[in-house]
């Protein structure tokens, strides 16, 4: 009699101390020691860490001030976002071996559904036992797969797979687990209501006050109390959760939704003057990866985080898709004239959604095509009717910069073209020039907080 676990057919992927693990593995002269990624400035943050670092209270999200004082002797490394894309991309390149529906969550983790591999590779559990040894020797690297009917369970399951915590040191988690159909609500119900997706840190005060501390208390609250509580979606879906049905499959291609970037200030910044340098950073890096990837998108929004954490955004949409890193700063730039920024900004950032495919998209011009083209970053204003909340139509003042007959987007598709073959460095906006050349934003940088202070506009300059 079959046990069932030829119904395990979604596997969760999820390496070990991704980022903290890439650098020990460049560098073996950090294996045994505490390793931090992460921000190391004041507003830093741990974004991973080894086990040797865990064994002193670091997690991930800590701040970095408080790593530091928990372990003044950790190794504390700023990170190398591009070098965890080429390793991610090694990852997806092992588990595509296995089975072709593979959706990407993260860098370090992903769901491979493995149904039509049965025949061909062995039952589920099999088939991760296989996936966790070629990660071992195509990457030199350990990851933990969770095996279950459903991707809620198979997450899970990942999670008890990883390593333990000792006080003598790390040892060996499981590798693989392995969640039957008889057994998911004894697995699922001891676990704390914060391991379920959708129980942030508002949703547990809510839970909390019901007596909710464990999944299977939640699952013994009746489903209209919990609607009640914490909303109609949610309190459905929490629902659903804690009985253990999660009837998501996995998905082998996920459409992106948004392109953006966003940066932590080490102090904060309380003038538009001193902010456009970061807005005209900003749009240069979304434009660019806008196409890179073929991309354009229609709705402009740009974040602002006060010293207090308080946040806004302002969104503007637009009729044509853009992918222009000059005209997407004009209208950041606008958008970020309508907030108040004197009581100091902590935190800017700039994304572009509702994205469509530059391919299949024709580019419509306009008789005023021209002068939108040749406006000078920083000469757009909303409308003074807009400029307490609402974004209106966007207003463009004509400074033309070129000679008419060259249409910016000639000019940005040449920046593309000596960037791909000198890289993001080479060229780019006048106003990213300073002491140490260009300063473009490339992906990944400052991600987990600055590390130094951030100079004021004039000493950029």
């Amino acid at each position: 009699m079959s046990d069932g676990s030829d119904r395990c057919t979604v596997l969760h992927v999820d390496m070990d101390s991704f980022f903290a693990s890439v650098e020990v593995l460049d560098d073996p002269s950090l294996v045994g020691r505490p390793v931090i990624v992460g921000g190391a400035g004041g507003r830093g943050v741990v974004a991973s860490c080894t086990y040797e670092a865990r064994a002193f209270g670091i997690h991930s999200a800590m701040a970095s001030v408080e790593a530091r004082r928990r372990c003044p002797h950790a190794v504390f490394l700023p990170g190398r976002f591009s070098r965890y894309v080429e390793m991610s991309e090694r990852l997806h390149a092992v588990l595509e071996r296995f089975s072709p529906v593979v959706e990407g969550i993260a860098l370090d983790e992903a769901f491979v559904d493995v149904a039509g591999a049965r025949r061909l590779l062995g039952p589920p559990p099999e088939v991760a036992r296989q996936i966790q040894q070629a990660v071992r020797l195509d990457m030199e690297m350990e990851c933990g797969v969770g095996v279950a009917r459903t991707k809620l369970l198979a997450k899970l399951a990942s999670r008890a797979a990883k390593p333990v915590l000792t006080t003598e040191g790390p040892r060996p988690g499981p590798g693989v687990v392995v969640v039957l159909p008889a057994h998911e609500l004894s697995f699922l119900h001891p676990l704390p209501v914060r391991a379920l997706w959708g129980v942030g840190p508002a949703t547990a005060r809510r839970l909390d006050a019901l007596g909710v501390t464990t999944i299977g208390d939640l699952a013994r609250i009746p489903e209209d109390t919990l609607c009640r509580s914490v909303g109609l979606a949610n309190g459905h879906q929490l629902a659903q959760l804690s009985r253990g049905e999660d009837p998501r499959p996995v998905v082998a291609t996920r459409d992106v939704k948004s392109v953006g970037h966003e940066e932590t200030f080490a102090v904060d910044i309380d003038s538009h003057d001193g902010l456009h340098r970061h807005v005209v950073r900003m749009a240069d890096a979304v434009g660019t990866r806008l196409r890179e990837a073929g991309l354009a998108g229609r709705t402009v929004t740009v974040k602002v985080r006060y010293g207090d954490r308080a946040t806004i955004t302002r969104s503007h949409t637009i009729g044509t898709p853009l992918d222009s890193p000059r005209h997407l700063g004009v209208v950041a730039e606008a958008l970020l004239d309508a907030v108040d920024v004197s009581p100091g900004v902590r935190l800017l950032g700039v994304s572009v959604s509702g994205l469509l495919d530059t391919v299949a998209t024709a580019r419509q011009l306009s008789f005023d095509d021209d002068e939108v083209t040749g406006a000078e970053p920083g000469s757009a204003r909303l409308p003074s009717s807009s400029r307490a909340g609402s974004v209106g139509d966007l207003e463009v003042e004509t400074a033309p910069a070129v000679p008419r007959h060259l249409a910016w987007h000639d000019v940005e598709s040449a920046v593309s073209a000596i960037r791909a073959r000198y890289g993001n460095a080479s060229v780019g906006p006048a106003a990213l020039v300073g002491r140490d050349g260009l300063a473009v934003k490339e992906r990944g940088d400052t991600q987990w907080g600055p590390s130094a202070p951030t100079p004021s506009n004039g000493e950029q300059r």
